[in-house]
């Protein structure tokens, strides 16, 4: 793996330019946005393949004769000018669920022979744009974003317009993000449908007022908290704002504001996170509160820290080892085969049952 240095990447960038010897050979996105056909298309015609119709093949060829196209034998190999690397940016790799998708990422790329750059980007829309268009400037054969972040926080569709300018260079893989646009592909965990049955089980369960616990109005934060009204909604329970609990993904953080709130009535949680369940697990042992007999918890992404607390913490799988395969496979689809993959994949939830919840 290759970690993308921002600073060090800008200045060879400029040596470059200064010396004239940027690289402007046009490659096999160029040439499927001219020919406005997929790059998939392109692909086949590069490998003779015989699903293209005469008309699309003639129009592609003479798009590739006009700018002096000539993939090489590797590249024709594999259906396009390949440097089988491909750049992964994320939030940040402290986040468990983040570097464990990197790890996962960068296994099954290795699998089929690939490379990867990663970069860090942060939470600010700024420095997203800024990361995304860094790892453009690098030859890679696709991006790969991690994180319900890079999806916006659903108030301004503009918001995520880099990411459509980008799809017009490489094709762009998303992680449990979703994001409309051409030659962009995204795979997320059924947030909603999770949320909504944790949520419906402890209404099963005689509770009556179930704490949302988040952290981010990302995209993935939305579903979950989607899932819980709706469930809500369904058992005929009232939506109430002061149990929409905004904190941060800090065990500790969270216990000390759960601990400031001092009229907050609540006989369960659902929490967007397991740091975030377990910041409520620890305000529970401090305030002497027996669970899950009076307070049942919930975690989310079935992470380590679900059973490195005491009692264990039951939590939804969001199956990212699922999400990180897949978007992988379709990838080497789209790249090497040519094929036409889903743009949109949504994969089920399991709920893993411990001891802080009794249904």
């Amino acid at each position: 793996m290759i970690i993308l240095d921002s600073e060090r990447i800008v200045f060879d960038l400029s040596v470059f330019k200064e010396s004239g010897r940027e690289d402007k050979a046009i490659n096999i996105y160029d040439i499927a946005k001219l020919s406005g056909v997929s790059i998939a298309t392109v692909s086949r015609v590069v490998n003779g393949s015989p699903k293209v119709s005469p008309k699309t093949k003639e129009k592609v060829l003479a798009i590739m004769q006009e700018h002096e196209y000539t993939p090489n034998v590797f590249a024709r190999g594999l259906g396009l000018d390949s440097m089988k690397t491909v750049g992964i940016i994320s939030p940040n790799i402290e986040d468990h669920y983040m570097s464990r998708a990197v790890a996962y990422l960068e296994k099954n790329l290795h699998y089929y022979g690939y490379n990867c750059i990663l970069g860090c980007s942060g939470h600010e829309q700024k420095e997203r744009e800024a990361y995304v268009k860094l790892m453009l400037s690098k030859r890679i054969d696709t991006l790969v974003l991690v994180g319900s972040v890079f999806a916006g926080n659903g108030k301004n569709e503009f918001d995520t317009d880099y990411i459509r300018e980008a799809a017009k260079t490489t094709p762009v893989f998303m992680i449990n993000g979703c994001v409309d646009g051409n030659n962009i592909y995204c795979a997320c965990a059924d947030d909603f449908h999770a949320t909504f049955e944790v949520t419906r089980r402890f209404i099963e369960r005689g509770k009556k007022r179930i704490l949302f616990m988040f952290n981010s109005d990302s995209f993935s934060a939305r579903q979950k908290m989607a899932g819980y009204e709706a469930a809500l909604s369904a058992a005929g329970y009232p939506i109430r704002g002061e149990l929409k609990f905004k904190t941060r993904n800090d065990i500790e953080y969270t216990r000390d504001l759960l601990l400031a709130y001092k009229n907050l009535e609540f006989d369960s949680v659902v929490a967007t996170d397991d740091g975030i369940a377990i910041g409520a697990l620890k305000y529970a042992k401090i305030k002497g509160i027996s669970v899950p007999e009076d307070l049942s918890i919930s975690g989310y992404n079935d992470s380590i820290l679900a059973i490195g607390c005491e009692p264990e913490m039951t939590s939804v799988d969001s199956k990212l080892g699922v999400l990180c395969k897949t978007t992988i496979d379709h990838m080497i689809k789209l790249l090497e085969k040519g094929e036409e993959i889903d743009s949109y994949i949504s994969v089920p939830c399991n709920i893993v049952k411990r001891r802080t919840t009794d249904f």
